[in-house]
């Protein structure tokens, strides 16, 4: 029964990367067809980031209620239905109607499918799972070239339509399961958590370790989106590489991400949570130091590639040390917080370093993930300190 769940976790988390890189490779095409500025495109991103961090911050009370198996049921639900809606949307206007369900689907499920394999399963699946998103990321924009290719620009109608088919074919997999769920959420650590009477959010707050751990989250994601978006321009702008090359460099260190989570779960076996960790800052600091070498042209490249390594473990063992962190009880009230935060990072840390970089110089680039950097670093150890000492007072 585990392993089956398994399984379909896995499928789910390949289902929840393919949507999340369609808007920007299909955006060229879709701008030109309805005839709307290339920077609208943000408004719609703004819309499903908004969703998923709200989502995310009550998921802990819509799980409680309606169960994990439930949740991601419906969240998957509410994805395909968007992604069929913007295969047909007529305007803008509808497109951002859309994005709501999108960017609320993906909250929830996010959170709920975390806090499970964090309470069930051991660390190396936590990391496969986001290399599985990876994966899922990667093949949606590769779905939407195909049709794209064709020459025609509404043809990425067809492309959303493919991949909401996708997530709908998954939704039925998870409604035929949904007594799987319940069984396991019967029993252990998930039926404690759900008889334990749930903490209101401003005394989660209070929860010594918790305000550093949430603040590690929003500059995690901060400096992975920010090392994404930026790292091409960095290259081109300041150092002088070509744009091709440029975006070669930043397929890989996304192929960083990736790969280092394959490997991740295998290391997860032999070293616990805190030490992988500890392991992707090794990664990161290596990475931000040959950004701030002044032979850019040659260690610059190497540098992301690093910062992509780094990244891998952080992350997914972060989420999994939850439940080692806060108890199980309040592992998904936590969790939902946490993920909240981290989609805060990833929204808002990127679009800011964009002004610094208009405002002032591009070259600041490095110096930012820097602070971003120590920031997650100190604060991380934070909460290992404080739940070290709790529980030698015990």
């Amino acid at each position: 029964m585990m392993t089956l769940l398994l399984i379909i976790i896995y499928i789910s988390f390949i289902s929840l990367g393919l949507p999340d890189s369609l808007l920007g490779s299909a955006w060229p095409a879709m701008q030109e067809d309805l005839n709307v500025p290339v920077s609208f495109a943000g408004g719609i991103s703004m819309i499903i980031s908004g969703g998923t961090i709200l989502s995310s911050f009550f998921s802990e009370s819509i799980i409680r209620k309606w169960g994990t198996g439930l949740v991601t049921t419906i969240s998957v639900c509410m994805t395909a239905v968007a992604l069929i809606g913007f295969a047909y949307a007529p305007s803008y206007i509808w497109l951002c109607v859309l994005a709501v369900p999108l960017g609320l689907g993906a909250g929830s499920v996010d959170a709920a499918l975390n806090n499970f394999v964090a309470l069930h399963y051991e660390a190396k699946h936590m990391n496969w799972l986001h290399c599985f998103w990876g994966i899922g990321a990667t093949a949606g924009p590769a779905i939407m070239s195909i049709y794209l290719m064709k020459g025609n620009g509404s043809s990425w109608g067809s492309g959303y339509l493919t991949i909401g088919i996708i997530q709908l074919s998954l939704c039925m997999v998870l409604f035929f399961t949904l007594t799987l769920w319940k069984k396991v959420e019967m029993s252990g650590s998930t039926k404690q958590a759900a008889s334990t009477p749930p903490l209101k959010r401003s005394e989660l707050f209070k929860i010594k370790g918790m305000k550093p751990a949430l603040i590690a989250f929003f500059c995690y994601c901060g400096l992975e989106l920010t090392t994404g978006l930026w790292g091409s321009s960095f290259l081109v702008i300041h150092h002088s590489i070509s744009p091709q090359a440029a975006a070669q460099w930043i397929s890989i260190y996304y192929l960083g991400i990736t790969f280092g989570r394959l490997v991740s779960g295998f290391i997860s076996t032999k070293l616990n949570n805190v030490q992988m960790i500890r392991i992707g800052f090794v990664g990161i600091g290596v990475g931000i130091v040959l950004l701030l070498l002044p032979l850019g042209e040659f260690v610059s490249p190497i540098g992301l590639f690093m910062i992509g390594i780094g990244c891998a473990p952080i992350y997914p063992s972060m989420l999994h040390q939850t439940p080692q962190n806060f108890g199980s009880e309040l592992s998904q009230s936590i969790m939902g917080i946490q993920m909240a935060c981290a989609y805060i990072g990833a929204t808002f840390m990127p679009p800011l370093f964009g002004v610094i970089a208009e405002r002032v110089s591009i070259g600041w680039y490095p110096y930012y993930l820097l602070a971003l950097f120590i920031l997650m670093l100190f604060m991380s150890e934070k909460t290992n300190r404080t739940v070290a000492e709790r529980a030698s007072s015990y």
